[in-house]
């Protein structure tokens, strides 16, 4: 499963850095997929809740809400960004 909010960002980063064919073909595959997944109003209610625990922490509403999507699904976040050890998020590496 992939966040919609990690298919935006990421086409984002594609069409910057490789321009607007790359992000094109890589957007085409990714949606054949099937195996997005939108964060729930809550989710994003949540992740502002974990950026007011954590104050000290530069965790962005991007990550604090996909820590919070994720562990509502029951999945591990593919990432090496030590703030989802923070959020005690499972993660894969």
């Amino acid at each position: 499963m992939v966040a919609c909010p990690t298919v935006l960002e990421s086409h984002r980063l594609l069409l910057q850095r490789l321009g607007r064919k790359s992000a094109s073909s890589w957007l085409d595959e990714v949606l054949k997929t099937g195996a997005l997944v939108n964060p729930s109003e809550q989710d994003y209610l949540e992740g502002v809740m974990i950026l007011s625990v954590l104050p000290d922490q530069a965790i962005t509403l991007f990550d604090a809400t996909l820590a919070v999507l994720a562990s509502r699904l029951k999945l591990e976040v593919w990432t090496y960004d030590h703030h989802f050890d923070v959020m005690r998020c499972k993660v894969w590496r």
